[in-house]
């Protein structure tokens, strides 16, 4: 579990006009909007886009230090609309945290490490979720959930309810899967632990059949001493 890095932005007061906003994006400017619990009138606003584009180039959960007009706010980047052409941010919104209020925000989870089933047994990783959905106070804010599956085998799965939720409540059940841990392509879990059961048994079978063989030739001693170092 990760917390967010906290980053200085300036944001400069706009006119709330459609050409307006296409002005300001001609002069790579995203138009914004401030708002929160706290916040009396929502504040319209422009943010660099070549700024707000480093905020954005790794998925994970956003603070900011934005200054407007002199006034500073601790916020939290909580929607990014891009051109479908383009694909360059075209709006952004920012909301005021505030101490005493919860925020809902979805969380990036980040796997890390190789899973023990697919080194040793050829297994496949996936990850049915990449984002958790949470509720928690702005001190309790994570940028990113981590999951390390090293120590899982073929068969195994990493849930919500796995995960460090301290001061957080998930909004996702419990019970659902982040990671799991699948057999190779065809075949099934139950056959790769039956095959494992498998080499126990030969392993076991083998030391009872050599001191068996030994009190068949009728020497106690040499039973014992066998017995012994299998042991």
């Amino acid at each position: 579990m990760a917390y967010p890095e906290l980053v200085k932005l300036e944001g400069t007061p706009r006119e709330i006009s459609k050409q307006a906003n296409r002005a300001l994006r001609a002069e790579k400017r995203v138009p914004a909007v401030l708002y929160g619990p706290e916040v009396e009138e929502n504040l319209h606003f422009s943010i660099d886009e070549l700024e707000l584009e480093k905020i954005l180039r790794r998925a994970q959960t956003k603070l900011q230090e934005l200054t407007i007009d002199g006034k500073t706010y601790k916020t939290l980047l909580k929607r990014t609309e891009f051109d479908p052409v383009t694909d360059r941010p075209i709006h952004a919104d920012f909301y005021v945290l505030s101490d005493n209020h919860k925020v809902t925000l979805r969380v990036p989870v980040r796997i890390k490490g190789t899973p023990r089933g697919v080194v040793e047994g050829g297994g496949r990783l996936f990850q049915p979720m990449k984002f958790i959905r949470i509720r928690v106070l702005p001190e309790f804010i994570v940028s990113e959930f981590e999951v390390d599956v090293s120590p899982l085998k073929i068969g195994n799965s990493f849930h919500v309810g796995d995960l460090d939720l301290e001061g957080i409540i998930p909004l996702d059940s419990l019970s659902r899967t982040i990671v799991t841990i699948r057999p190779p392509k065809g075949a099934l879990v139950s056959d790769v632990l039956d095959d494992d059961e498998d080499e126990e048994t030969t392993e076991e079978d083998s030391g009872e059949a050599t001191a068996e063989g030994a009190d068949a030739e009728g020497s106690e001693e040499s039973s014992s001493e066998e017995s012994e170092s299998e042991e």
